[in-house]
């Protein structure tokens, strides 16, 4: 990259920084004008310069002065407008190189060399990308102008007040040597400050990032103290840094004003003397002030942009510093278009490959191999064996430190991207997923560049690919369709859809991606046809319900009956809710909820059965020990709130209900909601106040204008699309108390499902289930699962498996890997084992022992010959 700041910037907007430079010398004549007329209006108030005829016209004093006044406003708005159009063309030019600057930064994160990523942390670079560069964008539009414009505006000044008087002119330039001798070097500690503050802001950065990621670590070893020392330590070292910047950066401020006020004094005394003496008019004088006063502007603005400019060169420099580490990636190799659509003919040939990150331990050594490209070879070792460098040498994620890899006569360092990234898979241990659907991350490796797609686009399109040309970015837009299927052999999705369902058959994720889809929610216009079989799978479920053998497990929704498994607010609103503001702890306070329950007789009751429950509550749990477990499980009260609840029972206890308070009602109300007959039974909820809450159940739902309560209802006859296909299908309350009813239910919805031909539909719903940040909502194994069912996906000439399925259990391992062998029987194969017996079925063995490549061959007549392979059988 650019290491100078100002060639980088000119490099990418000479244009633009020569047509702000001339709109900048445009300004100055004006900004003299403005200077020159009130100059001219106190003069001829004074009686003095009136001329008697302007531009042909005879003139009288009051309209000479109207006529200056109105010259005087038009200078004003000219200047100013010529300001704005300046600031904002400044603007976007900031704007569009501190696009370009960004992205050419994230373009070198791409080319890093990986070994780099273990030196410095996402905590270091996020920061320089995104806050770091922020000041670019301003500095960047007024890097070349500003100087200019507030120079010429300096200059204009100058000349005007050396116009009036010479003295007067001296006087005011008088202090400039002195400021330019003394700010300079005050400004260079603060320089060197500030590279101290971003360096360590960096390092703070970095520590937090590594706390957040282990803080599992944190936790399971209570080391919290410690983590916050350290954070400590850095957070002192900054303050210190800043104080001290402080300290200069407002000596240097206040060293500037005090000499902005001290030439003054030479105007008044030096002008006032030559006024005296008739040698200068006032309106001169009052120029000159004026003029003065406005000077401290753009000479402000100068020693601003100055301190700025050292300040942006700094972070510029150590932002491409951070940047530029050895062996970076070609951008050919890339960017590069390869016209192969498969790998070169011939083997992988290894001859003489040493791996290491510091000179100092090597983590393979000198191997030399061939490996036959439709092979399926098993690699074995230890864990510090050097198979995991093997494996990722393979795949080209590093490069050797020495030798040489090629396939067929191919360096594989020379091969672009765009054929070793689309024909050799590899998927390691720790599998990352992007944020995302299941589906995104299944279809990644196929969004290699967009293929065309609509022949039109639109106008808005058309712009935004204009301006990320300009700014150096790529045109290609994030809406284009990137899922290119003609590189896997598919012409429609259909054929995509039967290829993933294979996948996740092989890699046995299929099942859990049909769970994922029983637990999501679909919209009804986007899969009518799903939503309409879930429709037929509820009533089926229902005819089923009605045998003796299901009939006690279920308790299915009615709108005319009360549902003794649900809570008595559940009963009450009888749908699901969708406003978040909304819930059964806030419901009493919802003025057109107790309208509703004081017309239907139910706040006594709820009241009363609400003060029952706290009393319950406090004689079982008073004496409980707060953090005990039975809170949670049993305790309608949270431990924090039983004092409350004591205090609240005490003021009412020989209260009537008129005479409790509106809060006091309300935390009651809260506690004889949470009431489940079924589970409770303590009597509170009697078949009356049932009838009447069904009552008020119809009054809210026939009444939705009155207050918008964010509810969707039940309705046997409709889908709910708030809720899940499984809550769809069983349309009821799993009834309490009833021996393993979730898993017979579980069965017979699944045995619905695959006689009514939902089990594929389903799967597809599941697809679409966000696998969070990372893939934090999948488990180990199922990360796993699908970072390698993401490797079949492409259809690769080349599989690495780099102990990527060591989370299953031996014999799952074994299926899948002899799966995953079935659907590749023509393509190439390296899997690295976290256990040796797996070896057995491999066409070929490789094992790795401190480096070194020991053992090299066909694993039958190895595992009887060999004694290091043997040694590593035994210990599985």
């Amino acid at each position: 990259m650019e290491p100078s700041l100002y060639r980088y910037i000119l490099n990418h907007s000479k244009k633009d920084q020569i047509g702000l430079i001339i709109l900048s010398l445009i300004s100055l004549p004006v900004v003299y004008i403005t200077l020159e007329l009130p100059k001219r209006i106190i003069n001829m108030l004074e009686g003095k310069d009136i001329p008697e005829i302007i531009l042909g016209w005879a003139v009288e004093p009051v309209g000479y002065l109207i006529f200056l006044s109105l010259a005087f406003l038009s200078a004003v708005l000219l200047n100013g407008g010529i300001k704005y159009i300046i600031n904002v063309y400044r603007g976007a030019l900031g704007e569009r190189l501190l696009r370009r600057f960004r992205y050419e930064l994230f373009e070198r994160i791409l080319r890093f060399p990986i070994p780099h990523f273990k030196r410095v942390s996402q905590g270091e670079l996020i920061p320089m990308i995104t806050a770091e560069t922020e000041p670019l964008a301003e500095f960047i539009g007024e890097s070349y102008t500003l100087p200019v414009f507030q120079g010429g505006v300096l200059f204009t000044y100058l000349f005007f007040i050396f116009q009036q008087d010479m003295f007067l002119g001296l006087a005011a330039i008088s202090l400039y040597p002195f400021q330019l001798y003394v700010i300079p070097k005050l400004q260079k500690r603060v320089n060197q400050l500030a590279k101290e503050r971003v360096a360590m802001v960096r390092s703070l950065s970095g520590r937090i990032g590594e706390t957040v990621s282990g803080i599992n670590e944190v936790h399971t070893n209570d080391t919290s103290l410690f983590e916050r020392a350290q954070i400590s330590h850095r957070l002192g070292i900054i303050y210190k840094i800043r104080f001290a910047i402080y300290r200069r950066k407002f000596f240097i401020k206040f060293l500037n004003n005090f000499i902005a006020q001290l030439t003054p004094f030479f105007f008044y005394s030096v002008g006032g003397y030559f006024v005296l003496r008739g040698d200068l008019s006032i309106g001169s004088m009052v120029a000159v002030l004026v003029a003065y006063k406005d000077l401290a502007g753009p000479w402000k603005e100068l020693l601003r942009y100055y301190q700025r400019k050292e300040d942006i060169k700094v972070k510029y420099t150590q932002v491409i510093e951070q940047f530029s580490p050895a062996n970076l990636m070609e951008p050919t190799l890339i960017d590069l278009e390869s016209d192969a659509r498969n790998l070169p003919e011939g083997d992988f040939l290894a001859t003489n490959i040493s791996y290491t990150e510091d000179d100092l331990y090597f983590s393979v050594e000198n191997a030399s191999f061939k490996l036959v490209l439709n092979q399926h070879t098993a690699a074995v070792g230890l864990s510090n064996s050097g198979k995991d460098e093997l494996a990722r040498l393979l795949s080209r994620i590093v490069s050797p430190s020495s030798g040489t890899l090629a396939i067929g006569s191919s360096n594989m360092a020379e091969m672009p991207e765009s054929l070793v990234g689309r024909r050799i898979a590899y998927v390691g241990q720790n599998t990352y997923l992007f944020t995302g659907t299941v589906l995104d991350n299944l279809l990644y490796p196929l969004k290699n560049r967009p293929h065309a797609g609509e022949s039109t686009e639109s106008t808005e399109l058309t712009e935004a690919r204009q301006l990320a040309t300009d700014a150096g970015n790529t045109p290609h837009s994030i809406d284009d369709n990137w899922v290119d299927l003609t590189q896997i052999g598919i012409t429609d999705d259909a054929q995509l859809n039967e290829h993933i369902h294979e996948i996740l058959s092989i890699v046995e994720l299929d099942e859990e991606i049909y769970q994922f889809g029983l637990l999501s929610r679909i919209e009804e216009s986007q899969n009518s046809g799903l939503s309409q079989g879930i429709m037929k799978a509820r009533r089926q479920l229902r005819d089923q319900l009605t045998q003796p053998e299901y009939a006690r497990l279920v308790e299915p929704f009615d709108q005319e009956k009360y549902n003794t498994n649900l809570t008595v607010s559940e009963n009450l609103l009888f749908g699901n809710i969708y406003d978040d503001n909304l819930d059964g702890e806030n419901l009493a306070g919802i003025p057109y909820i107790r309208k509703i329950l004081d017309e239907t007789g139910l706040t006594p009751a709820l009241v009363s059965a609400g003060r029952q429950v706290a009393e319950i509550m406090l004689d079982l749990f008073s004496d409980v020990e707060p953090d005990s477990e039975l809170f949670q499980q049993f305790s309608f009260i949270s431990a924090e709130d039983l004092p409350e609840f004591h205090q609240l029972l005490v003021r009412i206890r020989d209260q009537e209900l008129s005479e409790i308070s509106e809060d006091d009602q309300i935390k009651l109300l809260s506690q004889s909601f949470k009431l489940i007959t079924a589970r409770h039974r303590l009597g509170l909820i009697t078949e009356d106040i049932q009838l009447n809450i069904l009552a008020a159940r119809k009054r809210i739902r026939d009444e939705p204008g009155k207050y918008d309560l964010g509810i969707e209802f039940f309705d046997e006859s409709r889908y709910d699309q708030r809720s899940s296909v499984q809550d769809n299908i069983l349309f009821g309350k799993l009834a309490y108390g009833q021996a393993n009813a979730q898993v017979k239910i579980n069965n017979l919805i699944g045995d619905i499902i695959r006689e009514l031909d939902l089990h594929r539909h389903i799967i597809d719903a599941g697809l679409s289930y966000q696998v969070g940040v990372g893939g934090a909502r999948l488990s180990a194994v199922q990360r796993q699962k699908l970072g390698l069912a993401r490797c079949l996906i492409k259809q690769p000439d080349f599989l690495i498996v780099n102990e990527a399925t060591s989370g299953l259990d031996t014999p799952a391992e074994r299926r899948l890997i002899k799966r995953v062998r079935e659907k590749m029987p023509l393509n190439g194969i390296f899997w690295v084992l976290a256990r040796a017996q797996l070896a057995e079925n491999f066409d070929h063995v490789m094992v790795m022992e401190r480096g070194k490549l020991t053992v090299n061959g066909v694993f039958k007549e190895l595992a009887i010959s060999n004694k290091s392979l043997q040694q590593l059988l035994e210990s599985d």
